[in-house]
């Protein structure tokens, strides 16, 4: 209704993945740079975690979007709570093939089997699994027993895990995953975008759906939209929705603070509040007639109760920020040490091929040196020759 009230060609805030709206932020940036240097390694585990709503999906479509297919054939499984065995026939039906029956062993030989076509055509295979975090162990350790599926030396299969931050506690921490912690060779976490981003976000996507201007937003409520949502996409999304349908109902072409008051009251009274603002609703739980002096034993008690979840809820997300650095720092210290070592090798290498290349200059001059001695022997052994031969013939004489 909105887009064509306000002319668009296009939905610009529609909830599923859409390459097409792309917008790279800074985390998302980052997590581009990670995935690079993870698929130019061709093996092994990337892993990308993040929020509900942070953007992992349309990340990886814009992937896809940018990757050459002749190279590389791509299968993706979206997963429910899957066993071991389960997973593998996901997998094959995912790379369209098609098993008879439920035989593990059968489905696991024709993935192979597919696998080494592939290589062998000069595809690499990647299998891309979202919503990582509702695989069971044995799903997750089926999976890195694919990653061991190789063609001589060139292993066959490449996986991107995708995750909520659960999936990402659960990688680090869980004592029968370690196999497959040391096969990652590169994870990113997506953060919210920041405060500065939302703006150019929101007209970004209002461009790509063809935005001429109309309708135009007061400044104040791209701040305002960032302390509603977060700064997380999805969020934002749904808001814009929201907002944008109520500008097109009143046929406003600005939209104010007061009309994203009025769209965020609506959602907190649905009960989307949760979803848009979880900040706004822990707020909500503490009224004013709640705020009472604390020399009231009673009252300050209640109020205590109402403040823990809220101060449980902000000290899991400072906790979790705090691994996500230190997970991030071990990764960059490890990414610098190999860096450290390919210089070295290089390095090694280099001094290696100028030594080499000294010693065979060397060895062409001590040639040319003993050829030269030897012609200025052979010179002066004809010169004595001639001198002792003429002074027989004057003697002679």
């Amino acid at each position: 209704m909105f887009d064509e009230f306000y002319g668009l060609e296009a939905r610009p805030f529609q909830l599923t993945p859409d390459p097409a709206f792309y917008f790279e932020s800074v985390t998302h940036r980052k997590a581009l740079s990670y995935l690079g240097y993870g698929l130019a390694q061709g093996e092994g585990f990337v892993v990308i975690t993040g929020e509900v709503g942070a953007g992992k999906s349309t990340l990886v479509a814009h992937l896809m979007a940018t990757i050459d297919p002749v190279g590389l054939t791509a299968a993706q499984v979206v997963t429910s709570a899957l066993d071991g065995e389960e997973i593998i026939h996901v997998v094959a039906r995912a790379f369209g093939l098609e098993v008879a029956g439920h035989d593990k062993a059968t489905a696991l030989g024709a993935i192979e089997h597919f696998f080494h076509e592939e290589a062998r055509c000069g595809r690499r295979c990647l299998l891309i699994v979202d919503e990582a975090q509702n695989l069971s162990i044995a799903a997750i350790e089926e999976l890195r027993m694919l990653s061991n599926f190789q063609l001589g030396a060139h292993p066959l299969l490449q996986t991107l895990l995708l995750g909520q931050p659960e999936f990402r506690a659960m990688l680090l921490d869980h004592p029968e995953l370690e196999q497959l912690r040391q096969r990652v060779i590169a994870t990113h976490h997506l953060e919210p975008m920041q405060m500065k981003e939302v703006q150019p976000y929101i007209e970004h996507r209002m461009k790509r759906a063809g935005w001429q201007g109309n309708p135009s937003f007061d400044p104040r409520v791209f701040a305002e939209i960032y302390t509603a949502t977060g700064g997380i996409p999805r969020r934002i999304n749904q808001t814009l929705n929201r907002l944008l349908l109520l500008g097109a109902v009143e046929e406003r072409a600005y939209i104010d603070g007061a009309m994203l008051d009025q769209v965020l009251g609506e959602l907190n009274e649905d009960g989307s509040i949760a979803i848009v603002s979880p900040q706004k609703q822990n707020a909500s739980l503490r009224s004013p007639s709640t705020a009472v002096p604390e020399t009231d034993g009673v009252a300050a008690g209640h109020s205590d109760q109402h403040d823990a979840p809220v101060a449980a809820v902000v000290l899991d997300a400072m906790l979790a920020e705090r691994d996500a650095q230190i997970h991030e720092l071990q990764q960059a210290v490890i990414e610098l040490a190999n860096a450290a070592d390919e210089r070295h090798e290089a390095r090694q290498a280099a001094y290696a091929g100028l030594v080499e290349d000294i010693s065979r200059q060397i060895a062409a001059l001590e040639g040319q040196l003993s050829e030269q001695d030897r012609t200025v022997r052979h010179a002066l052994t004809m010169i004595i020759e001639w001198i002792e031969s003429d002074e027989a013939l004057r003697a002679a004489a």
